[in-house]
């Protein structure tokens, strides 16, 4: 038990503060422990208190080189001790998707700031949880590590909201994500963006790999370089810029629109064949059953990827060193898949490291 814990309260990084002022300056206040120089910078552009639209968003998240980041921003109250200050946003660094969790950490350490005016409290919060997973305040609310399952987090999002919106162009996101395609998420709320850029890894719930998911990007060189070292994508952007950089995407989804477009340059891995709309048709059959949770649809959804690779299988054979499975193309010729399947065959395989060097 004692381990379990100690792996779950390793994974917070640190915390920092960010107030804006009654001038309406905003400034990077404290933290603990040290952080970087770009983080900093990063994090007080992805906190709301420096943009210019002056609109609040209380809690945003996303990821920077493996490092995922979760903001909170208040409005300081006339009641409240902070006299100087209007707003002021915490900030949590860790190693772990899970914005429940740390969104619910977060409202609490705001409201000790709120009422003690100094972040020793904070401190104090945020070394019981990071030690012992475990923070416990009468006034304040208490907070509790192992509440809140990573499991939990990947099914927070709702996959039969993408297909009621996208209905049987859903099987593109699913495409894009079974070959690793970087796919660009836009709309000019940054919510929108979230809620739906971290439902998208469900769909390829075999993999159960969230690390792909970069829900909060700017067009920043730093961001941009980051995000290309990544080999496949789910990035996030309220920036509309973001549609004319088609170095940035291989698909393309404008929520706002309801629209997604393939780039011209991953046209041909993605062509779209008759494996494709049976898949399609899976996942719109599934999604639109009022009997079945979401859960649930990623179920079907899985399973039937599962089928896919299933279908790759004896086309598979041990690689001369021994190491792992490669593609047999010619086998996988002679069957004459039709050429659509045989072509989304061929990428799965590239995309799972199973074409021979």
């Amino acid at each position: 038990m004692a381990a379990t814990e100690a792996s779950d309260t390793q994974l917070m990084l640190g915390v920092g503060l960010i107030e804006k002022d009654t001038n309406g300056e905003v400034l990077w206040v404290w933290c603990y422990p040290s952080t970087t120089a770009t983080l900093r910078n990063l994090l007080l552009r992805k906190c709301c208190l420096t943009d210019e639209n002056k609109l609040l968003h209380p809690f945003v998240f996303g990821q920077y080189r493996r490092t995922w980041f979760y903001i909170t921003t208040v409005e300081v109250p006339d009641s409240s001790v902070l006299k100087k200050v209007t707003h002021f946003s915490i900030v949590l660094t860790a190693k772990d998707f899970n914005p429940e969790k740390y969104a619910a950490f977060t409202r609490i350490l705001c409201r000790m700031y709120l009422k003690h005016g100094s972040p020793v409290k904070m401190m104090e919060s945020y070394i019981a949880v990071l030690t012992k997973g475990i923070c416990q305040s009468e006034e304040n609310g208490s907070f509790l590590s192992k509440d809140f399952d990573a499991r939990k987090a990947y099914l927070a999002g709702s996959v039969k909201d993408i297909v009621s919106q996208f209905g049987m162009e859903t099987v593109i996101l699913h495409t894009a994500l079974m070959l690793k395609k970087r796919i660009v998420v836009y709309h000019p709320k940054i919510e929108a963006v979230q809620e739906f850029t971290r439902t998208l890894p469900a769909l390829v719930w075999h993999r159960q790999d969230w690390t792909i998911l970069h829900s909060y990007v700017h067009l920043d060189a730093d961001e941009l370089e980051a995000l290309q070292m990544c080999p496949g994508y789910i990035a996030g952007f309220v920036d509309l810029e973001v549609s004319n950089r088609s170095d940035l995407y291989d698909v393309f989804v404008n929520l706002a629109d309801s629209e997604i477009t393939i780039a011209p340059l991953a046209k041909e891995a993605m062509t779209m064949g008759k494996l494709h709309k049976e898949i399609g048709q899976l996942i719109v059959q599934s999604a639109e059953d009022p009997e079945k949770s979401d859960s649930q649809v990623i179920q079907d959804i899985s399973l039937k990827t599962k089928e896919i690779f299933t279908n790759l299988a004896p086309f598979s054979e041990v690689s001369d060193d021994g190491e792992k499975r490669v593609l047999n193309y010619e086998a996988l010729k002679q069957r004459r898949f039709p050429p659509a399947t045989e072509n989304f065959l061929y990428h799965l395989a590239a995309a799972e490291q199973m074409l021979k060097i």
